[in-house]
């Protein structure tokens, strides 16, 4: 198995681009947001669960789930939120395991946004956060999402502290500056994870 870099920060921290570059330098990446839209697609699993309790009038006219529609749900109903975390986070980890033990790479790149509040820290190697200002976070998500500064606020009240999240982490990226120095400090690690993976390959054998 690959050795593994869990790739994660909160809302708005720019992990989408700091993967991208990553995987300009062809590394493997397995996104939890993907698979998470994956297990909903209509005639899934999970998508069959939420029409159970949820009823049709959850679903667009092409059968896939409105977004928006269960996004309120769960944002106003914390036990609404419970049982959707309960139903996808098991289904989200089982199958990342299942790309990682396929994966041949000598790393990879696992994003995980809730790394910490879903106690998955246990299935890295190694940890890397990209951080940013509150403030950065905010406005970066109000403009990506066309949501209110309340709702930011809320979704930041729900995750890990910047302080918290620091303390866990093994590596840092602070994206409050230029997006166009990000490429360098990128290639940084990679060359840092391609011996920490090395090493560990070797630490197999024996």
């Amino acid at each position: 198995m690959s050795y593994i870099v869990a790739l994660t920060g909160g809302v708005g921290s720019g992990k989408s681009t700091v993967s991208d570059i990553f995987a300009s330098l062809n590394v493997s990446l397995i996104d939890t947001d993907i698979i998470a839209r994956q297990l909903v697609e209509p005639g899934c699993l999970a998508w069959n669960e939420i029409i159970k309790r949820y009823g049709h009038h959850i679903l667009l006219d092409d059968d896939t789930l409105n977004r928006a529609a269960l996004r309120q749900k769960i944002f106003n109903e914390q036990k609404e939120k419970e049982w959707l975390n309960r139903l996808l986070h098991p289904l989200i980890e089982k199958e990342s395991l299942h790309q990682m033990h396929q994966s041949s790479q000598p790393y990879l790149i696992w994003i995980v946004p809730l790394l910490f509040e879903n106690h998955l820290h246990h299935r890295a190697n190694r940890i890397l956060v990209v951080d940013v200002s509150v403030k950065t976070q905010l406005l970066r998500t109000m403009k990506r999402d066309n949501v209110t500064q309340e709702e930011v606020k809320k979704i930041l009240a729900s995750q890990l502290s910047q302080k918290q999240r620091l303390a866990l982490a093994d590596d840092v990226i602070n994206n409050n500056g230029d997006v166009e120095k990000l490429p360098a400090v990128v290639r940084s690690l990679h060359h840092q994870y391609l011996k920490l993976a090395a090493c560990f390959s070797s630490e197999d054998l024996h």
